[in-house]
């Protein structure tokens, strides 16, 4: 696809590295050119100097040939105006605006074709908070994903010592745990894939993938950990734009504390919260402010502030002093790589949190929703199987007979629609239907493409 780009900032270039290594043709608009340059020597992608909200710089980057602008840059009203003009004066087929505000809704009239003509809204900020919700629900995981409009969901898991799983093979669960079904579609030891097959046994401190229905999470969590606390004593460090959102979603739910550094916005924030919401000034890598608020008492220590390197060393001083789980807010990709898993329980990468949702809109085929594992390596695919025997390359054929490419495996069918809809953990003869929705798991994403093609209908396909 021909996608352009509009701004070369953290989100931006995080996208425009993801998209680029699917062979895409990426153009990035941004206004500072030393930024652009160092794009184009590190990845394969062209750079436009300019101002994206004027029509002759959209010229200039390919927008007449385009099938996708996605604006990114850091004001709502740039990213609006841009895909308006993309859309009226080059009839960009799709386009994809990064909004803050929440008054901008996807499928408002506002932004329907009559007026911002935006496609898709992505917020960095609503994902990162939807995303650390599904880890305070589900307190044991690494990661949740969910599929087939939530019927589905995908969880990466670290088998503990002394966990129900630890020592057995992955053939075994079946036995050990009649009522958790589930299938284990990868498992990772020491960052490198092992061959996830019957005989596969687990150990401690590996990460599996599991996917399941979800409603039997938490039975496949209790299996896997043995406990299953549920967080009841948040600290969130740093009161920007994602802490205070966090925190009004948590009213009700946990009991929360929020230091923030800046006087002016404690005060904000005091104004913003309820008063069961307790609002500190002061600076979260102070051990001594983290002792006297009983930090060691908390079930989750979010570090969320705007300067990773802050993140970081609040969170692992946090883990120090004894809170029961600590998560870093980090944009870097480097530094998310390096610390995720080991002081820091979780490292969340804001820029890999709205891929998943911009790379359903790149997907060929029907692809309905993709999340992208392992900071990018990896990824998850949703797609419907439509057609027949003749047209689909999927549809009357068993799961063993499917042509998938080496590594990529089926781990679950959702078949039929709402309230009578059925979870399948589909076997080597298990047949696919016409609308059943797949999910695929994809450890390379060198290999998407070949899998897409899965989801295509030919006119006179026959296998």
């Amino acid at each position: 696809m021909n996608i352009i780009i509009l701004g070369a900032g953290r989100v931006g270039e995080s996208v425009a590295e993801s998209l680029v290594s699917e062979r895409n043709d990426i153009t990035v608009i941004d206004l500072d050119p030393v930024r652009l340059r160092q794009l184009e020597e590190r990845l394969d992608l062209r750079g436009v100097v300019g101002n994206g909200i004027q029509p002759s710089v959209l010229r200039e980057a390919g927008a007449k040939d385009a099938d996708m602008v996605i604006a990114c840059a850091a004001a709502d009203e740039s990213n609006l105006v841009v895909c308006k003009i993309a859309h009226d004066m080059f009839n960009v087929p799709t386009t994809v605006a990064r909004v803050r505000s929440p008054e901008f809704v996807e499928g408002d009239t506002l932004l329907s074709e009559t007026g911002f003509a935006v496609n898709h809204v992505i917020c960095p900020e609503e994902s990162v908070m939807r995303y650390i919700h599904q880890l305070i629900d589900f307190p044991e995981a690494l990661q949740v994903l969910e599929f087939a409009e939530g019927r589905v969901s995908l969880i990466a898991v670290r088998a503990s010592a002394g966990g129900s799983l630890v020592g057995h093979t992955i053939g075994e669960f079946k036995e050990l745990f009649p009522e958790a079904e589930m299938r284990v579609v990868a498992l990772y030891r020491l960052d490198t894939e092992m061959e996830a097959t019957k005989t596969t046994r687990v150990l401690p401190g590996d990460e599996v993938f599991v996917l399941a229905a979800s409603d039997k999470i938490r039975a496949v969590l209790s299996a896997i950990h043995n406990q299953d606390k549920p967080v009841q004593r948040v600290m969130i460090a740093g009161g920007g734009k994602v802490g205070l959102r966090l925190a009004r979603s948590l009213v009700g739910q946990c009991q929360v504390k929020i230091v923030e550094q800046s006087p002016k916005r404690c005060e904000y924030l005091a104004g913003q919260l309820p008063s069961s919401t307790l609002v500190l000034q002061g600076d979260s890598v102070d051990e001594d402010l983290l002792m006297d608020e009983n930090v060691s008492d908390m079930d989750l220590f979010l570090s969320l502030t705007s300067d990773d390197e802050d993140n970081i060393m609040s969170a692992m001083l946090a883990k120090r002093l004894g809170a029961r789980r600590v998560m870093a807010l980090i944009n870097r990709r480097a530094y998310a790589e390096m610390m995720q898993g080991g002081a820091i329980d979780i490292a969340i990468s804001p820029a890999q949190t709205v891929i998943g949702e911009l790379l359903a809109h790149v997907r060929r085929g029907d692809v309905v929703a993709v999340h992208s594992l392992r900071r990018g390596a990896a990824e998850a695919l949703e797609g419907v199987a439509r057609g027949d025997v003749k047209t689909s390359r999927l549809v009357g054929r068993k799961v063993e007979e499917v042509k998938l490419p080496k590594g990529a495996r089926i781990g679950a069918i959702v078949r039929g629609e709402g309230r009578q809809s059925q979870v399948l953990m589909p076997h080597h003869d298990t047949l696919i239907e016409a609308d059943d929705h797949i999910v695929i798991f994809i450890p390379n994403k060198r290999l998407v493409r070949e899998v897409e093609k899965l989801f295509q209908v030919g006119a006179t396909f026959f296998g």
